[in-house]
C-alpha cells in the first residue's frame, strides 16, 4: 500500500538545482499524465504504430476512475448506446469483464450492461481495481513489445524549449532522486493541472474569466484567476451492520463540519429547492438514497465473499474542498491545501459515522467501515484530489458557456463546430471555490470538441490531452468528465500522430480545409463519433458515411432531431443539404445528384449517405 502521497509532494517545495539527467529516452510520443485523457492518447498513439513515453505522478493509471478515486463513470444517458469513442467502449465492456475473471456472480447478473454498484449516478459503477485491471490488459501487447515505457511515480520539473518547440522534459522519481529526460517529436500535456503548460512558456488561463471577457451570461463581473473548481478526496464506505468500525475525530473537524455544512441535504435549481436525502430510503423528491448515489458494489448481484456487503463511493458537496488552490501557488500553500482538504474528508467520513441522521431515528452510521484497500492508500482517501479545473490553454478556438447551453441553442444540438474532433454530453456543472457562489447546474445540448480548442495559438509541438483544452472556467464543467476527457486524449494523439506522418504542425492542420477533413475522416474510421446521431453506433454500416458527411458539413437527416434514420426514404431536405455544397464539393456534388436524381426518391438515408461519401472520397 503506497506512503501518503502528500508526504511525497513536499519534494513540490525542494529547490532542484540539478541540471543533468540521470538517463535520456526517446519516443515519437510524450505523454505525461496517465489519467483518463493521457490513457486514450497513449493508446491510440500506439495502435498507430508510434513510441510512446507515458508518465504518470501516482502508482495507479486511470486518473479520474482510479488514482482520483471517481470510480462511477460520468457517462450521459446516451452512452449505452452511442456518444462514445471505440475505444471508450472497449474500456467500459472490459471493466465489466473483469467481473467474470474476479468474482463470481449471482444468477442472471452477467450481462453487456452489468452496473456492478448499482448506482443511479451512472450506468457503471465499479471498483478502481477493476479499472486498473482494464488499462493492464489494453497496454499490456505494447509493454510486451517495447513501443511503450512507462514512468511511474514521476513529476515533470523543467522543460526544454526553442522558440514554439519543446525539445525535451525532465521527469523526477517521486521515490528516489533519478531524473528522466524525454526528448519526443510530439509532447501531449494530460497531467491534471496542465503542469507542462507554465514550464514549456506555453500560454494560458487559470480560474474565472469575467463576463466582458467570454460574453457568457453567468460569468463573473471581475475575472478571478484564482477562482478554480473546488477539488475533492473522494473514499469508499462498507457497510457492514451490527459492527462498529468508526474512525478516530480528524484534525480540525470542528472546523470543517461549521463551513462545510455537513449534511445530506442538497438544493436544486428547478422546483424541488433543497432536497434531504435519506440513507438507505428514497426521500421527497430525491433521485434515490444517498447510499446507492455511487454505489460501487452491490452485494445482491454477487455470490463471492470478496463481495459480500455494499461498498459506497463518497464524492459529495460535503467533502469538496473549497477553502483553497493548487495552481501557480506556492508549494507550501499547495502543500496545505491537500492536506487540509484531506482532513475534510475524513472529518465527512467522521461525521456519517457519527452526526448523520438515521433514517430511523438517532445519529451516526459506526458500521460504515472504511475501507483503505479501495483507494490503496493508508488512509483510505484518494491517492489523488479528484481535479475538476486546470490551467487551460490559450487555443485556437475558447469553447463558451453560449456555444452549448441548453439555453441559447435553437435546435436539439449545440453550435455546430466545422472542426469536429468528437462528442460529448454533460451539464454546465461548477463545484464552486470560496468565495464563488453556486452557479446553478445548466443543461447542456450534445455537443462537439472543436480541433481547435485543442491546438496552442504559438507552440506547435505541444498538445493538451486532458481538461487543460481551450474552455472556460464555465465550460470547463461540461467538458471535464470521464468519456470526454477520454475522447480529447484520443483526439490529441491522433492529431500528432497525424501530423508526423505528414510533416505538418497542428495548426496548418486546422487551418486547412482539406488537410482538416482528411483529418476527419481518420477520426472516425477510429471509431470517434464527430456529429451527434443518437441512432447510430460504431458498427453501423452508415456510422462511416454519416458521420464523415456531417463533419464535412452535409448532416443529413434534418436539424430538428438528434436521430439520422437510416432507413427512412431519402427527403428533399437531404438533397438540398447536398445540393448546398461548399466550393470544394459543388461540381462534384452537382453530378452526383444529376445521375442519382431520377432515382432518388427510391433510396433510403443511409443508401444516400453511402452513395455521397464514396463520390466524395475518391
Amino acid at each position: 500500500m503506497q506512503i501518503l502521497d502528500i508526504q511525497k509532494l513536499r519534494i513540490l517545495s525542494e529547490p532542484d538545482e540539478t541540471t543533468f539527467a540521470d538517463r535520456v529516452l526517446e519516443a515519437d510520443l510524450l505523454v505525461a499524465g496517465g489519467g483518463m485523457g493521457g490513457c486514450a492518447a497513449a493508446l491510440a498513439a500506439l495502435r498507430s504504430g508510434r513510441t510512446v513515453v507515458l508518465t504518470e505522478e501516482t502508482d495507479w493509471l486511470g486518473g479520474q476512475m482510479t488514482s482520483q478515486g471517481v470510480s462511477a463513470l460520468d457517462d450521459h444517458h446516451h452512452i449505452e448506446q452511442t456518444g462514445g469513442a471505440r475505444s471508450y467502449y472497449e474500456l467500459r465492456r472490459l471493466i465489466r469483464e473483469y467481473y467474470q475473471h474476479h468474482a463470481r456472480l449471482a444468477p442472471g447478473a452477467a450481462s453487456e450492461t452489468l452496473n456492478p454498484g448499482g448506482g443511479w449516478v451512472s450506468d457503471l459503477c465499479f471498483e478502481p481495481a477493476a479499472a486498473l485491471w482494464a488499462l493492464k490488459r489494453l497496454f499490456a501487447p505494447f509493454r510486451h513489445d517495447g513501443r511503450l515505457h512507462l514512468l511511474l511515480r514521476h513529476r515533470a520539473i523543467r522543460a526544454e524549449v526553442d522558440e514554439e518547440t519543446v525539445r525535451s522534459v525532465v521527469f523526477r522519481d517521486l521515490d528516489g532522486t533519478e531524473r528522466v529526460e524525454v526528448r519526443a517529436s510530439f509532447v501531449l500535456d494530460a497531467t491534471e493541472l496542465g503542469d507542462l503548460l507554465p514550464l514549456t512558456g506555453t500560454e494560458y488561463v487559470i480560474g474565472a474569466e469575467s463576463a466582458e471577457e467570454t460574453g457568457e451570461p453567468n460569468a463573473a463581473d471581475v475575472a478571478a484567476p484564482g477562482r478554480s473548481q473546488s477539488f475533492t478526496y473522494p473514499f469508499a464506505l462498507e457497510h457492514r451492520p451490527g459492527e462498529a468500525h468508526s474512525i478516530a475525530e480528524p484534525r480540525d473537524y470542528s472546523l470543517h463540519r461549521e463551513r462545510q455544512h455537513f449534511t445530506l441535504r442538497h438544493r436544486y435549481y428547478d422546483a424541488r429547492g433543497w432536497v434531504t436525502y435519506r440513507m438507505f430510503e428514497t426521500g421527497h423528491d430525491a433521485a434515490g438514497p444517498f447510499w446507492t448515489y455511487r454505489r460501487l458494489v452491490d452485494r445482491s448481484l454477487f455470490e463471492d465473499p470478496a463481495h459480500a456487503r455494499d461498498l459506497a463511493m463518497i464524492n459529495w458537496p460535503g467533502n469538496d474542498f473549497r477553502h483553497g488552490g493548487l495552481i501557480d501557488v506556492p508549494p507550501e500553500e499547495a502543500l496545505a491545501s491537500l492536506q487540509a482538504a484531506r482532513d475534510l474528508s475524513l472529518g465527512f467520513c467522521y461525521w456519517l459515522q457519527h452526526d448523520c441522521p438515521r433514517d430511523e431515528g438517532g445519529a451516526g452510521y459506526p458500521e460504515f467501515h472504511l475501507r483503505e484497500d479501495v483507494m490503496g492508500t493508508v488512509d483510505g482517501l484518494s491517492k489523488f484530489p479528484y481535479i475538476r479545473e486546470s490551467r487551460r490553454i490559450r487555443a485556437l478556438t475558447t469553447v463558451t458557456e453560449q456555444d452549448i447551453s441548453a439555453v441559447t441553442q435553437d435546435g436539439p444540438r449545440a453550435r455546430l463546430f466545422p472542426d469536429s474532433a468528437g462528442v460529448g454530453l454533460y451539464a454546465i456543472d461548477i463545484h464552486p471555490a470560496e468565495g464563488e457562489e453556486k452557479i446553478p447546474p445548466a443543461p447542456a445540448c450534445p455537443f462537439q470538441i472543436p480541433l481547435g480548442a485543442l491546438v496552442p495559438t504559438r507552440m506547435r509541438n505541444l498538445l493538451p490531452a486532458c481538461k487543460d483544452i481551450g474552455v472556460t472556467h464555465l465550460t470547463n464543467g461540461a467538458y471535464r468528465l470521464h468519456p470526454v476527457e477520454w475522447n480529447i486524449g484520443e483526439a490529441a494523439a491522433l492529431l500528432a500522430v497525424f501530423c508526423l506522418d505528414r510533416k505538418l504542425t497542428p495548426q496548418t492542420v486546422s487551418g486547412d480545409a482539406r488537410r482538416l477533413r482528411r483529418f476527419q475522416r481518420r477520426l472516425v474510421k477510429a471509431g470517434i463519433p464527430l456529429y451527434w446521431y443518437t441512432d447510430l453506433a460504431d458498427g453501423d454500416p452508415h456510422f462511416l458515411p454519416a458521420q464523415v458527411l456531417a463533419a464535412w458539413g452535409f448532416p443529413l437527416g434534418g436539424a430538428a432531431s438528434l436521430t439520422f434514420d437510416a432507413a427512412a426514404p431519402a427527403s428533399s431536405e437531404d438533397l438540398r443539404v447536398l445540393s448546398q455544397a461548399a466550393p470544394w464539393a459543388r461540381e462534384t456534388l452537382t453530378r452526383f445528384l444529376t445521375d442519382w436524381l431520377p432515382r432518388w426518391a427510391e433510396l433510403s438515408r443511409g443508401e444516400l449517405a453511402t452513395a455521397a461519401y464514396e463520390v466524395l472520397s475518391v
